[in-house]
Order: structure tokens, then C-alpha cells, then sequence
């Protein structure tokens, strides 16, 4: 699903909450957990995905994708993903076959071992599950789950390394069966001002029996929070694929919002 690698700076300020700490852009997860009580709402205006293989292409489209998180305790927040409409669409062999609807319904809890605030070294454990509520081509046709560690490491200056070693257990691509799926996601974040620039390295080993797949991407984000607002920001990201398994180009843009 949806993450970032995106730290934003500590500052004085009057608020007595932590550091506003988004999970767009970006493929990973942030290893921060917001505040006891505190509601946030992460939106994708669009995010598109184009993949050209041999004769033929696939394109993958998905409009108003929702994440609300919740404080759950000072360690903890809860999360719950949505997509409202998606479209994939396979071109070959002279016909286009177009599958859409709604996606599949993510459960999440962040659980913070060190500093939920993400400042210095911080850890969190990740588990989610995954409801089929999306028809099989939109959704996964059946129930996956996984567990998420994400990492943040500060380096010199502003500049910050964040990584998420992930293990799933994803439905075989026939619906008969589920097998296990390994990703990783390492990148650099560093802030200019109001602007926070992120490049990530992506990758993914896919264990199905019928066809097992490497999928990896080289990731660059640009996050912005407008001055005087320090719980909204907006976003873009540029997803590259480097094998064959993956989506040549993926774009997203979206918004990150407290309340």
C-alpha cells in the first residue's frame, strides 16, 4: 500500500504535538505514530501505474485512495486504507479488456519501540490485514495480511535514511492458494525549507508458484508544507520500474491534512 521515507525536521513551535509526520509520498512507511486523540487524513488525488510488455500494456488507475489514521496511546495509532475506484485496463492482441470498482479494505496498527516521534533512531513494528471488498482484478480476491518494520536512521545535517522490510502472505494469482512476498524500501529525505525532497530504492520478490515475480522501482518524491500551515501537506511522486515484472512509470499526487 501507500508510505514515505519522509522525516520533517524537529522546530519550536506552540503546538504541544509531535512533529507533523506524513506517510505519503513514497512506497515505504514512516516509523512515527501520531498523537493520543489526534485524527489525519491522507488522500490521493490520482495515482496512475503504465506497464508495457511484449505486444501489449497494461494501465492501472486509482482515484481518491484514503488513509485515516487515528492515536491510538502514546505508542500506537490505528489505520484504515480505502480506494473508492480503480481501473485496470489490458490492451493486446487487437482487445482491450477493462476491469474496475472499488479496492480492498487495509486494517493497520503501528505499534512505536523507539521514538514515536521519529526523531533520532526510531522503530515500529507494522502489522495489517487485508479485507476483500474489491472484485478479483481490482482487489486480491481474498484475504492477505502482512507485517511492516519500518526504520528511521538520522544522518549528517537534516538529511535521513528510513527503510521498511516487509513479509506478506499474498493470494496466488489463480485464487487457489497464498504464498509469501518479500519487500524492501530504503531511501534518503532531506528538507529545503518548506519543500522536502525524498529518493528511494524499492524492490520486491514475489513467491508465486506460478509465476514468481521481481519487481523493483527507483522512487523520487517532492513533499510541501505550506509556510504557516503545519498540518497540511501536499505531494507528487515519480516511480520508475527497473525489471520487467514492474510498472514502467507510476505518477501520484495527493494531500496530507491534521486535524
Amino acid at each position: 500500500m501507500l508510505g514515505t521515507v519522509i522525516l520533517f525536521a524537529g522546530h519550536a513551535h506552540a503546538d504541544p504535538r509531535r512533529d507533523f509526520c506524513p506517510d505519503r509520498p513514497g512506497k515505504g512507511s514512516p516509523s512515527c505514530v501520531v498523537d493520543p486523540g489526534v485524527f489525519q487524513l491522507e488522500a490521493s488525488a490520482l495515482d496512475a501505474a503504465f506497464q508495457r510488455s511484449g505486444p501489449g500494456s497494461t494501465d492501472t488507475y486509482a482515484v481518491g485512495v484514503l488513509e485515516l489514521r487515528l492515536g491510538l496511546t502514546p505508542l500506537m495509532e490505528g489505520q484504515v486504507q480505502w480506494t473508492p475506484y480503480s481501473q485496470v485496463r489490458v490492451q493486446g492482441a487487437g482487445q482491450t479488456a477493462r476491469t474496475e470498482g472499488v479496492g480492498d479494505l487495509v486494517l493497520l496498527l503501528r505499534r512505536s519501540l523507539r521514538n514515536p516521534d521519529g526523531s533520532g533512531f526510531s522503530a515500529a513494528l507494522q502489522p495489517f490485514v487485508s479485507v476483500p471488498t474489491g472484485k478479483r482484478g481490482v482487489g486480491a480476491g481474498g484475504w492477505q495480511g502482512g507485517l511492516v518494520v519500518p526504520l528511521s536512521v538520522p544522518l549528517s545535517g537534516d538529511l535521513a535514511l528510513g527503510m521498511a522490510p516487509e513479509i506478506d502472505i499474498t493470494r496466488d494469482a489463480d485464487g487457489e492458494g497464498t504464498h509469501l512476498t518479500w519487500t524492501m524500501v530504503a531511501g534518503l529525505s532531506w528538507p529545503v525549507g518548506p519543500v522536502t525532497l525524498g529518493a528511494e530504492l524499492w524492490g520486491s520478490i514475489d513467491d508465486d508458484p506460478a509465476d514468481r515475480a521481481h519487481r523493483a522501482s527507483l522512487d523520487v518524491t517532492l513533499a510541501w508544507q505550506p509556510p504557516g500551515h503545519d498540518d497540511l501537506q501536499f505531494d507528487v511522486g515519480v516511480y520508475g520500474g527497473l525489471t520487467r515484472d514492474t510498472p514502467d512509470l507510476e505518477v501520484s499526487a495527493g494531500l496530507s491534512r491534521r486535524f
